[in-house]
């Protein structure tokens, strides 16, 4: 198995993932679109290699990666729990920009009904003559 390669993938992924955070805070929308390929590309990359680790775990009938390192690899097992570590970092990143993603677009919603709601309110003001034509429905000026 290679651990320390999925180590430093799984590093690398963070730290995109750190970076997508940052640019969702300043919303900086032309880095988010350059950074969402490069990030599709690593979590295909961090997947493969999960299933390439699951099956190998299989194949040796081991149930679990701590039962494997045990016989074949004693020396690993912290690099196997700084990987489940940055997993974790890595799902709570990804949960928190997931929010920030939700919260942005409940924002851009509002504005753009507000938006619409205005324009719809915009579009009766003028006549087809081209003449203003606000009816009034409340007092008038002056009027006790």
């Amino acid at each position: 198995m290679q651990l320390n390669q999925e180590l430093a993938e799984l590093r690398k992924f963070v730290a995109l993932l750190t970076s997508e955070q940052e640019f969702l805070l300043h919303n900086d929308t032309e880095n988010l679109l350059i950074l969402s390929e490069v990030k599709s590309q690593a979590a295909n990359l961090l997947m493969g290699m999960g299933h390439s680790r699951r099956k190998t775990l299989l194949q040796d009938g081991n149930d679990s990666m701590e039962a494997w390192l045990t016989r074949n690899a004693p020396n690993a097992s912290p690099l196997w729990s700084e990987i489940r570590k940055l997993a974790a970092e890595a799902q709570q990143i990804n949960t928190t920009n997931g929010e920030l993603i939700q919260s942005r677009m409940r924002n851009n919603q509002q504005a753009l009904s507000v938006l619409y709601n205005s324009s719809q309110n915009a579009a009766g003001i003028y006549g087809r003559d081209g003449q203003a034509s606000i009816s009034s429905s409340g007092r008038h000026l002056g009027s006790g």
